[in-house]
């Protein structure tokens, strides 16, 4: 199954074309954002069995009104034992933490999640069941900072609360912030309420 995405962002938007089925996933987008700076990014995903991820490549760029144009690059990778490489670079200066970090700290991860992406949350719910029930889930992910491209391990918790005829709400916790997400049937967003909505 194919599907083409769009989610409108309270800064921004965002695109996707999505290949889903026998618990695999593989997509491409691109987004828009308007802070700090405002960036243009896009992604290729691809997961392996049980919507694990496999690999991310994200470019993110714009302009620094004071320093001018930057660039920056990562890719990372998810070997089948939980072992993750980040390969990062960048280029052009701009006042942001710089991109990629420690593999060792996201180790033993499933995931990986792009920030501001309503996208990356499909993988976990699938595999966890989490469109028809079950118990909440805590998940290690390697969270990916938009636009800095920084990589941080990210404990992030899912609950199934209801279904909405061939909808499902599942709440979302992490230190300091809760949601309930709206996922069609396919387990793909439709409303993010702090991240995206989709059009």
């Amino acid at each position: 199954m194919t599907r083409s995405l769009v989610w409108v962002k309270p800064a921004g938007a965002e695109t996707a074309d999505v290949d889903l089925g026998g618990g695999r996933l593989a997509a491409s987008g691109a987004a828009l954002g308007g802070g700090p700076f405002p960036y243009r990014l896009e992604y290729e995903l691809t997961t392996g069995e049980r919507y694990v991820t496999a690999r991310l490549l994200v470019r993110a760029n714009g302009i620094d009104p004071e320093t001018g144009p930057w660039e920056r690059a990562l890719e990372l990778i998810n070997r089948p034992e939980g072992d993750w490489t980040v390969n990062a670079r960048s280029e052009g200066h701009v006042a942001m933490p710089p991109p990629g970090g420690d593999a060792e700290a996201v180790r033993g991860a499933l995931d990986c999640d792009l920030g501001l992406s309503p996208l990356t949350n499909s993988m976990p719910v699938l595999r966890s069941g989490f469109l028809d029930g079950g118990p909440p889930a805590e998940h290690l992910m390697a969270w990916v900072s938009v636009p800095d491209l920084a990589v941080r391990p990210s404990r992030q918790t899912y609950a199934f609360v209801r279904r909405e005829g061939d909808r499902s709400v599942v709440r979302y916790s992490s230190p300091g912030f809760v949601e309930e997400i709206i996922f069609d049937r396919d387990g793909l967003v439709l409303d993010y309420p702090s991240i995206g909505h989709r059009v």
